[in-house]
């Protein structure tokens, strides 16, 4: 197949590997580099580095709706236009343009977890499963029918970011599944029920203040759904302690109490959580057995507060 590929962050990356070992990739389009980190240096998109590095051509536009775009796309007449994690919706003249149409490649169980954070939100929620979901695209959000999917079990000490890797590679496997059923006539689109659909919006760090006197299930899906950005935190000598990734186990206590330092151990409002890797304010991050080494946490210390 002729595809242009649309997709911007690392997750996207193996759906457009996978392609460009099977099929014709005529064009990528990706967003525009954006300053990074303290410095602010411009940085290409994942995607964009994966096609130079694929000799593929790379358009930038700020909006698909201004400019060129329909233009170049249509001139192109690639037979199915695929979009993972592109950024921006695609207004319907360019929706139009392939015979095989636009597909796109999301981190969920559609219709459960439309949005931009469809993986860190199954965690979060302390969900058992999620997966990868190929679709028709339309005007709407995430609403367009469904072609085929993959299941994901999500293990209790999955972080975000292992799910989210996981999905990545199935999501390059199901696309490339998907377009060789298209190409053979063999797809039976599903229309999603909307009654089901949940919406999962995009983090910020509001999300990030732990409370403890929750369960200690709720505070470990809280640090795994927040790992690794935007990150759980708390506090701890009037400084803020970013809490990476926890396990879960036995234990009473006030809620932010120190129970134990071997492991280092947090009571919660029910059980407790031991914190495995943490990062204070101004230091690097570290396993918490390095940590213990340089900080003096007492049994009874309360952190949080």
């Amino acid at each position: 197949m002729n595809i242009v590929f649309m997709g911007t962050p690392d997750f996207a990356v193996p759906s457009l590997e996978k392609l460009a070992q099977h099929h014709n990739i005529m064009a990528v389009f990706t967003q525009p580099d954006k300053p990074v980190g303290r410095k602010m240096i411009l940085t290409p998109p994942d995607v964009k580095v994966c096609a130079e590095k694929l000799n593929i051509p790379v358009y930038q536009p700020e909006k698909l709706r201004i400019g060129d775009s329909f233009d170049i796309i249509s001139k192109m007449n690639p037979d199915v236009i695929v979009v993972v994690a592109y950024g921006q919706i695609l207004p319907e003249n360019i929706l139009n343009i392939p015979k095989y149409g636009c597909i796109n490649v999301h981190g969920s169980l559609l219709p459960k977890y439309r949005g931009a954070a469809p993986i860190q939100w199954a965690v979060l929620n302390g969900d058992k499963k999620t997966g990868v979901t190929t679709m028709y695209m339309e005007k709407g959000l995430d609403t367009g029918d469904i072609l085929l999917v993959d299941e994901y079990e999500i293990d209790i000490n999955d972080t975000a970011g292992d799910v989210f890797d996981k999905l990545a590679v199935m999501g390059g496997n199901l696309i490339l599944k998907t377009l060789d059923l298209a190409e053979k006539e063999g797809l039976t689109p599903i229309k999603q029920d909307d009654t089901q659909s949940s919406y999962a919006k995009m983090l910020d760090k509001s999300l990030c203040n732990i409370d403890f006197n929750k369960l200690a299930s709720e505070v470990h899906n809280q640090v795994r759904g927040l790992s690794p950005w935007p990150v759980a935190t708390t506090s701890y000598n009037g400084k803020v302690l970013k809490i990476f990734e926890t396990r879960l186990t036995k234990g009473n206590g006030k809620p932010g109490e120190i129970i134990s330092t071997n492991p280092l151990t947090v009571a919660c409002g029910e059980d407790a959580v031991i914190v495995n890797t943490l990062q204070l304010q101004g230091k690097k991050k570290m396993d918490s057995k390095a940590f213990l080494q340089g900080h003096k946490l007492e049994i009874g210390t309360i952190i949080g507060e």
